[in-house]
């Protein structure tokens, strides 16, 4: 039952990676002729004019892999074929069936975001429009897409609530993170395919399934996206990114109070999300210490500052990639571990946020000398 899934995961990335590439070519070319177009700024840190379509690209290609999937399962129910597949396989399908409600919620949520970063990408919407709609969809997300954390829990309105303000924090985490080529796009990979992995060991197919569709469609895009970038997401793909990367989170089980006795699996979601939440509580710490709005775009992302460190573009989007991947793979050892390991695991996680920490500001002590 395990090798099917997995096979069927691989053809769902690959899919989608094809899917993705074609998409985000054309998207290209679109986005040049209607003047789609990212301009040089001083709050900005690419020095040419780039095209904005990636965000289409991104939102089509899961539309259609969702389309897809849904008319494929439809399809052999109502014909009462999903036997041709075998027994164990028939149960998958049969899984997927009782849940294309939950996930067309969730893609009209994210078809409401689509079009909100597309309005941002052309008008420059305000940061409180925007919020003002985030929330809403997230908590439309939550209450009737099922997209909400349930540990210890039990009322549907506070549980909803309060994965309302996950949504928000993760969508605005991968928002701040599209700063420099490649980084958004790069994280979001690395953190789904994380998800996929601890989704297997959950014995969840349909999230294991839409994190491979989520990680190839991300992965045909950064084959533009990557230093140097040809194309951007815009904000009508960080907030669709955002917004599937704390779907995953939210709906993968990391801890069952009925058969499980590590409790401490609670805090996977902040250990495999740790880079990108560094990054968004230290620039907005630093935004709002020099007196300015967290909304406001700079160049003080954790990137930026790697890079006015000594390294070069691609050594800091790579810095982070593999920052993403080591607390990501600890959260990995965090859902198989027993106690007191899973502890060390989340304080592994807080170390090597520090280490980055303190490197930040030896670098900064170096410069102030060095001047």
């Amino acid at each position: 039952m395990e090798d099917a899934l997995g096979v069927f995961a691989v053809l769902c990335f690959l899919a989608a990676f094809v899917t993705s590439i074609l998409l985000t070519f054309v998207a290209k070319r679109m986005a040049v002729k209607f003047g789609l177009l990212a301009h040089p700024t001083d709050d900005r840190f690419h020095k040419k004019i780039i095209p904005m379509g990636g965000g289409i690209s991104i939102f089509l290609t899961i539309l259609l892999a969702c389309l897809t999937v849904t008319v494929f399962i439809e399809f052999f129910m109502f014909n009462q074929t999903t036997e041709l597949f075998g027994r164990n396989f028939e149960l998958y399908i049969q899984g997927f069936a009782a849940k294309t409600i939950q996930l067309w919620i969730a893609i009209g949520c994210a078809a409401v975001l689509f079009l909100l970063g597309m309005w941002d990408d052309m008008k420059n919407l305000g940061p409180v429009p925007k919020l003002v709609v985030e929330f809403a969809v997230a908590f439309a997300a939550a209450y009737w897409g099922d997209v909400r954390v349930e540990f210890f829990i039990e009322s549907r309105l506070l549980t909803s609530i309060l994965s309302t303000f996950w949504i928000v924090l993760i969508i605005n985490a991968f928002n701040f993170l599209d700063n420099m080529d490649g980084t958004s796009a790069g994280i979001a990979i690395i953190v789904s395919l994380i998800m996929f992995i601890i989704a297997i060991l959950s014995k969840q197919a349909f999230v294991a399934c839409f994190a491979m569709v989520f990680s190839g469609t991300l992965a045909g895009f950064l084959v533009f996206n990557f230093y140097p970038a040809s194309i951007f997401m815009g904000d009508a793909g960080s907030l669709v990114v955002g917004f599937f990367v704390a779907l995953l989170t939210l709906k993968t089980t990391y801890y069952n109070s009925m058969e499980d006795i590590r409790w401490y699996n609670i805090i996977m979601p902040l250990v495999i999300m740790a880079i990108p939440l560094y990054d968004f509580i230290s620039v907005t710490a630093l935004r709002i210490r020099q007196g300015k709005s967290p909304f406001v775009g700079d160049t003080q992302h954790f990137s930026h500052r790697l890079k006015r460190l000594g390294l070069t573009e691609v050594q800091a989007v790579l810095t982070l990639y593999l920052a993403t991947i080591a607390t990501g793979l600890g959260a990995v050892v965090l859902k198989e571990t027993e106690w007191p390991y899973g502890v060390l695991v989340f304080l592994q996680t807080i170390m090597v946020l520090g280490i980055i920490a303190v490197l930040e500001s030896m670098g900064k002590n170096g410069n102030k000398q060095t001047n």
